[in-house]
C-alpha cells in the first residue's frame, strides 16, 4: 500500500498513472500475471481520472487535438489487452527506448510558451501514433502516457502543462479500452478485497501529487521531472530483464 501510494503521488505529479510502476510491484508478488494487468489498468484509471477532472476545470485539455490521438488508441487498446504475450524480449526493448526519450527530454532545452504558435500535426500521423501506442499500452497492461509524453515533448506538441493533461485523458481512455480487452478474455481473473483497497491507496495519492503538480512545479521543472521517471522506470525495466 505504501509503495502504491508513493507511485500514485509520483506519477500523478506529471500526468501518468504509474501502470509501469504497479506492474513492477505486483510482480514481486504472487499474484497471477493477468490479475497483475487488470489491477494496474483499474489503478490508472482511479488515478488519472482525477487528473483529468483537475485539467479540464483549468482548461489544459484541447479535445480537438486530443481526439485524433485516441481515436486510433481505443480499438487497439482492447485488441492489445485481449492478446496473450511473451515479455523478456519486449520489455528489453521498451526500456532502451524509454531511456533513450528519457535522456532526449532531459537535454532538450526548448519548451513551447503558451502564448507561442505551435505547428499542428498531420492528423495522420496523431492516427498512427495513437494506434502504436494503444496496442502496445493494452497488451502490457498500461495506459501508454509512459510513451506518449516522451514523444509529444521531444516534438514540442504543446506546452509542458497541456502535454501532462493529454497524457492524463490518453491513459484514462486506453486503460479503459485495455481492461475491457482483458475482460473479455477467458482466462480474467482478479481479486477485489487486494484491488479494491489499492483503488483507495492510489486515489489519495494520486490527488495529493495532481496539486502538488499544479502548486510546485515551473514547465521545464514538469518536464525534467517526467524525464527523471521515465529514466527511472527504463532502468527498473533494463535491470529486471537483463540482470
Amino acid at each position: 500500500m505504501l509503495l502504491f501510494f508513493t507511485v500514485a503521488i509520483l506519477y500523478s505529479s506529471v500526468g501518468f498513472g504509474g501502470g509501469s510502476s504497479y506492474l513492477a510491484i505486483l510482480a514481486l508478488t504472487s499474484v497471477v500475471f493477468t490479475q497483475i494487468r487488470a489491477t494496474a489498468l483499474l489503478c490508472n484509471i482511479v488515478v488519472v481520472s482525477g487528473n483529468v477532472l483537475l485539467f479540464y476545470q483549468q482548461k489544459k485539455i484541447d479535445l480537438k487535438k486530443i481526439l485524433p490521438l485516441v481515436l486510433m488508441s481505443i480499438p487497439f487498446a482492447y485488441l492489445g489487452g485481449y492478446l496473450k504475450i511473451s515479455q523478456q524480449f519486449f520489455f528489453i526493448l521498451l526500456g532502451i527506448t524509454l531511456l533513450f526519450a528519457a535522456i532526449s527530454m532531459w537535454l532538450s532545452k526548448r519548451i513551447i510558451s503558451s502564448d507561442e504558435k505551435k505547428e499542428n500535426s498531420t492528423r495522420l500521423k496523431s492516427l498512427s501514433f495513437g494506434g502504436i501506442i494503444g496496442f502496445i499500452s493494452g497488451m502490457v497492461g498500461i495506459g501508454g502516457g509512459i510513451f506518449l509524453a516522451p514523444l509529444l515533448h521531444l516534438t514540442n506538441w504543446d506546452t509542458p502543462k497541456k502535454i501532462a493533461a493529454t497524457a492524463s485523458l490518453f491513459i484514462l481512455v486506453n486503460s479503459i479500452a485495455g481492461l475491457l480487452g482483458q475482460y473479455s478474455n477467458p482466462d480474467f481473473i482478479i481479486d477485489w478485497n487486494l484491488t479494491s483497497i489499492l483503488l483507495v491507496t492510489v486515489f489519495i495519492g494520486g490527488q495529493i501529487g495532481s496539486r502538488i503538480s499544479n502548486k510546485l512545479f515551473t514547465p521545464i521543472q514538469l518536464k525534467k521531472a517526467t524525464a527523471i521517471l521515465i529514466a527511472f522506470v527504463s532502468l527498473k525495466i533494463l535491470w529486471k530483464y537483463l540482470f
